[in-house]
């Protein structure tokens, strides 16, 4: 295991598209139409970066959410549409990802349909050459390894070779436990106070909040890897 950074491999709802804010404010309003006196967004953000129906199910445990198939395909629709109105790039991506010269693939939670759909929308496609790896194509979301796991045989890379771009605790935790390092971005459109601290604590080596800003992160680790 040589611990060099030869690899780049990027979650992408939070780092490559700025499409969570969009999706927790439907998120949002979706669930206080269900839980009246409950703050809703109080109980999305600690679980941002879990599926969908993984978030939902965790809040039904505590909250009396009812929770049909017909419900969560309800709320599934809601949360596309707002983010399919509302997506874009996060700002200086593209620039940044260009300006790193390592192979790169994608590792989401999202379905693997609407990520290739998104990328493709947004001209982010042809950087990563194919390599999207979903957790509804792989078997187990985040945060469980297995999406990082499949980037990293995609890219036939060790996971030590690789570093990781994540915007959740659950997706650094993912990171982590497949055996990469992390660098955590606290800059998309969604992000709370208090939530670059919760990235170090799960286990991201460094976080920022600028795209701009990767290059020459990426350049210093693989002079000094942390």
């Amino acid at each position: 295991m040589s611990g060099a950074v030869a690899h780049l491999v990027c979650d992408c709802d939070g780092v490559l598209l700025d499409s969570e804010a969009a999706a927790q404010h439907a998120l949002q309003t979706q669930l206080a139409a269900r839980l009246p006196g409950v703050d809703a967004a109080a109980v999305i953000q600690p679980r941002l970066g879990m599926t969908l129906e993984a978030l939902l199910a965790d809040i039904a445990g505590q909250h009396p959410l009812p929770l049909t198939p017909d419900e969560i395909a309800r709320i599934r629709r809601a949360v596309d549409a707002e983010v399919a109105a509302r997506l874009r790039a996060v700002p200086g991506v593209a620039a940044a990802l260009r300006a790193i010269p390592l192979p790169k693939a994608v590792a989401s939670n999202s379905a693997g349909a609407r990520v290739r759909a998104a990328l493709r929308r947004t001209g982010l496609w042809p950087l990563f050459q194919g390599r999207v790896h979903c957790a509804d194509e792989v078997g187990a979301a985040k945060p469980a390894p297995d999406v990082y796991l499949a980037a990293c045989r995609s890219l036939r890379a060790a996971p030590d070779d690789c570093l990781a771009l994540e915007d959740s605790v659950t997706g650094v935790t993912a990171a982590r436990a497949a055996g990469l390092r992390v660098l955590g971005f606290a800059g998309a459109g969604h992000i709370a106070a208090g939530h670059a601290e919760r990235l170090l604590a799960a286990g991201a080596g460094l976080v920022f909040d600028d795209m701009r800003r990767l290059p020459e992160l990426v350049r210093r680790l693989q002079a000094r890897p942390f």
